[in-house]
């Protein structure tokens, strides 16, 4: 379906007017809600320690008037922010989806117009401003080593760059959204981003196995490879002026604006995908047979176990949405993904890296506490994905406030619903990394520690999830976050995994004081406290969900 061609009232609409219904919408909702402005304004200042410290690292060149390394960081540092724009939003913190592009589907605007207008509106946001502050860095090195004409060409670099930044996140969140959204491509869209995020863990390792040992002239030269690529060719343009290489700035500068005008054409074509929503999958099958029959297939198999009440109703559902919806589905591929890599990042890059042996890595060189601990941060990251559980329903929540479900009995069905795909998880990263350790024997202490700190972190997001609920935006972009929804989400993230993680503490010093005997010890405890952990979050938290519900039906309910 194309877009509407352009019509006398479109010719009155510009940027500005994309970029001002913004500011407004941001402002509307952060009206009366004291703990989102909190929220917001801590996340600001942390943006903004990270941009000072972005801006001298930038900047240590030109203030220590060395510009031996100067392409080397530049490069780095700005190829490392792009591939941070293009992958953070897919993996934890969501794109600002202020302005959903499906609400102007039945507005006469043309795709050139939405396309323009969404792109300013997306240049107003923190992360923007704190990628802002920190690549200024580079126009004071260009400044301090070429002149002002350095200086000039180091500024039409850093904007380059941050416009490339931002076109490359919604261009690639948009387009992964519409993988998603359609049933047939799901599942191989879900397995290329699992690769792709894969590969993030050992690249780390060989890449600070190699930092041990760096040749920094190779570097310096694999970093002017890397200068002439998108990634970094709008960080290195003033560099290249500074040191007297004035006829590849404006070839880099080329090299940047066709990049950012290809990723605004494919975000223009996925962009109308969204607009339109999903595509029909067909004709659903009608199936014939008895009223029992019919209720036993609104469970899913992998819940047909649960028995027919009020209670197995809510495990079916939400374990049917767990499968079928995009944004919890984006979920779940993360816990899978980060689940595996990061422990084994840590076991096998860990003791090999410490002992200055690059990656040669024994299973001597591991201990009951550091896998311990690799699986603590597991378990946690896996339980955080419930800090917004509510969020996910919105004004959908509305029908168990009206049917007066019981928070006990909503906790204890979401939790077990959840606890269908995770645990399976878990399970498969348990042995995995047991046997890539060498230790078989170490499976009980690995699955152990991951339902115990699983289990707490399940009691702490219980009360997270209650008292910190914000409302995700109406849209099929499982990365789309409100404004000022994505600082929240992070501040809520790290709060619930700081808590979650000092609850499963117990775990850890038991693996320290216990020895051998933890390794037999390990998985019963771990199951008991796990289990008695969830429970008892859900008992308690149960009782504070039953007094804010119509206060937290209001918070995840999107606003208009």
């Amino acid at each position: 379906m194309a877009l509407p061609v352009s019509t006398a009232p479109e010719r009155q609409v510009s940027a500005r007017h994309f970029v001002r219904l913004k500011l407004r919408v941001m402002g509307n909702s952060f009206r009366g809600q004291g703990w989102r402005v909190a929220l917001f304004v801590g996340g600001a200042f942390v943006g903004l320690w990270f941009a000072v410290s972005g801006f001298f690292l930038f900047a240590a060149p030109g203030i220590s008037g060395n510009g031996r390394y100067a392409v080397l960081i530049a490069a780095a540092g700005g190829g490392l922010l792009v591939l941070g724009w293009l992958l953070l939003p897919l993996v934890f913190f969501g794109v600002d989806e202020t302005l959903d592009p499906a609400r102007f589907a039945l507005l006469p605007l043309s795709r050139r117009t939405l396309v323009t207008g969404l792109f300013a509106a997306a240049l107003v946001s923190v992360p923007v401003l704190a990628v802002l502050v920190a690549s200024l860095g580079l126009v004071l090195t260009a400044g301090a080593l070429g002149g002002w004409s350095a200086a000039v060409v180091a500024v039409v670099g850093v904007v380059c760059g941050l416009l490339l930044c931002v076109a490359a996140s919604r261009a690639v969140t948009s387009a992964f959204a519409t993988m998603l959204r359609s049933r047939r491509v799901r599942d191989l869209a879900a397995v290329l981003l699992a690769v792709a995020a894969a590969l993030l863990g050992p690249l780390q390792v060989f890449g600070i196995a190699a930092l041990r040992e760096a040749d920094w002239a190779r570097l310096t030269g694999l970093a002017t490879v890397v200068g002439w690529t998108p990634f970094g060719a709008p960080w290195t343009a003033g560099i290249d002026v500074a040191q007297g290489r004035i006829w590849a700035a404006p070839v880099k500068l080329l090299i940047t604006v066709v990049t950012i005008g290809l990723l605004l054409l494919w975000w223009s074509r996925s962009l109308e995908s969204a607009m339109v929503g999903a595509a029909s999958a067909g004709k659903a099958p009608v199936r014939r047979g008895a009223t029992g029959a019919a209720v036993g297939q609104l469970f899913p198999r992998i819940a047909g176990w649960v028995r027919r009440d009020r209670f197995g109703a809510l495990v079916a559902r939400e374990a049917r949405y767990w499968w079928r919806d995009a944004r919890r589905r984006a979920n779940l591929i993360t816990i899978a993904v980060v689940g595996i890599f990061v422990p084994v990042m840590i076991n096998l890059g860990g003791g090999g890296l410490a002992s200055g042996e690059g990656l040669t890595t024994s299973a001597s060189d591991t201990s009951p506490v550091l896998v311990t601990l690799s699986m603590l941060f597991v378990g946690v990251l896996a339980s955080v994905t419930l800090a917004n559980q509510f969020g996910f329903d919105g004004s959908a929540y509305a029908a168990n406030v009206v049917a007066g479900v019981p928070g006990r009995v909503e906790l204890r069905a979401r939790m077990t619903a959840f606890s269908l795909y995770v645990l399976p998880m878990l399970a498969v990263v348990a042995v995995v990394l047991s046997l890539v350790l060498g230790r078989p024997g170490w499976i009980g202490l690995t699955l152990g520690s991951l339902i115990a700190t699983y289990g707490a972190g399940l009691a702490v997001n219980s009360f997270v999830s209650v008292f910190g609920a914000y409302s995700l935006p109406e849209t099929s972009n499982p990365f789309a976050m409100n404004s000022g929804a994505g600082v929240a989400k992070g501040m809520l993230t790290l709060l619930a995994m700081v808590t979650s993680a000092v609850v499963a503490v117990p775990m850890v010093v038991a693996a320290a004081l216990l020895g051998g005997a933890w390794l037999w010890l390990a998985l019963p405890v771990g199951v008991v406290y796990g289990l008695g952990a969830a429970l008892l979050g859900a008992y308690l938290a149960g009782d504070v969900l039953d007094r804010r519900q119509p206060e937290l039906l209001a918070t995840v309910t999107p606003r208009r």
